[in-house]
Order: structure tokens, then sequence, then C-alpha cells
């Protein structure tokens, strides 16, 4: 445990230099916030029907999801990529170490560090100027802490299962430009899930992107409370954990018959 919690920390450290490429993200997710916010707004002053959230909750879910953008950004490491690439990887093979779990440990860092450069000073705008609203309760708060957490170690193993599909293509371009555009629609980064039709909303549910976005909103909303938000947390969990095994596995077996391109 102690080498990959090494790697880990150093890696958090190292990303935390970003500062600069931090402050534009934030500007940019600024801005794309206040625009989402306005278009949201003009929707509500046009639909005078009630609504799945509420005018207040909506923009909370927006501000935050701004925070929190990083977690739906699923790229491959690229220096794994690299060594998949290059055949370098069979030297990482003969280490002894766990494979999946020193990937897993990059990917974690990688998501976590850019994710508190962004969120702290965002946030901070979302509460100070748009007057975004606390938790509803402490044990709402609480729960919004759990179900964050898991929803960053899924991300985790979101990406290191995507890098791990490197071991039978030449290039991860197409799962790089195809897992985006699904991770956003389901996730709820692009429209909040309860804005979807019932069809949709079920598929979604059932699904584990919904675990990095829309679950851990839900119970800071207090959409999500009791029973609902003990299965949504469980649901979570459960994929985190099938996440993981379905990434072990497909390293196990992508390593076993390991091709290098040229050698």
């Amino acid at each position: 445990m102690k080498p990959y919690l090494s790697i880990l920390v150093s890696r958090f450290q190292m990303l935390l230099q970003y500062r600069a490429a931090a402050a534009a993200g934030v500007v940019t997710q600024i801005f794309w916030g206040i625009i989402r916010m306005m278009i949201f707004d003009a929707f509500y002053r046009s639909s005078p029907g009630p609504q799945p959230l509420t005018h207040d909750q909506t923009i909370a879910y927006i501000w935050l999801g701004q925070a929190t953008l990083l977690l739906t950004i699923l790229n491959v490491d690229t220096d794994i990529a690299a060594m998949i690439r290059n055949g370098s990887v069979a030297y990482e093979m003969t280490r002894p170490i766990d494979l999946y779990s020193l990937w897993f440990a990059r990917a974690l860092s990688g998501r976590a560090a850019p994710l508190l450069l962004r969120s702290i000073p965002i946030l901070a705008i979302a509460y100070g100027i748009f007057r975004v609203s606390a938790p509803v309760s402490a044990s709402a708060a609480i729960l919004f802490l759990l179900s964050i957490s898991m929803g960053l170690l899924t991300a985790a193993a979101l990406v290191a299962l995507i890098t791990i599909s490197l071991l039978w293509t030449i290039s991860g371009e197409g799962i790089s430009r195809l897992a985006p555009g699904i991770v956003f629609l389901l996730s709820g980064i692009v429209v909040p899930l309860p804005f979807l039709p019932a069809w949709a909303q079920q598929i979604a549910e059932a699904l584990p992107f919904r675990g990095l976005i829309d679950t851990p909103f839900r119970i800071y909303l207090g959409q999500l409370h009791g029973a609902a938000a003990a299965n949504a947390l469980l649901l979570q969990a459960c994929w985190l954990a099938a996440l993981v095994v379905i990434g072990r596995l497909a390293l196990l077996r992508g390593t076993r018959r390991l091709v290098v391109q040229g050698g």
C-alpha cells in the first residue's frame, strides 16, 4: 500500500504546480457557468409550469457542476499511453508492484489535484457572488462529501479502464473522443438529469456516470434523502467495486497476450 500512496501523493503535489492552467480553467468555467445560468434563467421565465428543480436548486446544480467538471473529463493518462505505444510498458510489468493499483493511483491524483485547484475559487465565487445555497442540512453536507468522494474514485476507475483499453488499440483517440459525449449527457453536467424524459432518467440512473455529478448534487439539494440517498450511495459503491473488478480483469487479460508494436 505504501508505494501506491507515495505515488499518489508525489503526483498530486506535482500537479498542484500547474496553477496557471488551473486559473485559465477557472475563468473558462466561470464564463460557461454564467452562460448556462442565463439559459436556465430564460427557461424558467418562459415556463410557468412546475419544474423538477426550483430556480435556486438549478443554479446551485450548475455551479456545483462547474466546480467539479473535471470529474466528467476522463482523459487517458498520456504517460501510460506513450508507454503502451512505444513498448516501455513491458518494463512496468516486470516491477514488483500491482500494475492496476499503480495506474489507479495515477488516475486518482490526475483527477484530484486539478479538481482541488479549480473547485475552491469557483465555489468561492458561486457562494459569494451568485448566492448559491448551502446544503439543506448537516447530514446532507456529510452525505454529499461521501458521495462526491466516491464520484472521484469512480472517475479514477473509469480513467484506469479507458487507459487499459489502449492495450488493444494502436491509438487511444477513438475512445477518448467517444467517452466525453456519453459521460457529459448521462452524468447530468450538460442538462440536470431531473429535466430528462422519464425513460432517459431510468437509463441514466442505472449507469455509473450518474454518481459523478447527479447523485452528490441531488443529495446536496435535499432531493435525495433518507432511504433514497442510502440507495443512491449503495449504487455508487457497487459501481465503483464493479469498475475496479472489470479494470483488473481487463488488465490481466491484456497483459497475458500483450504484443508490443514493432518488437
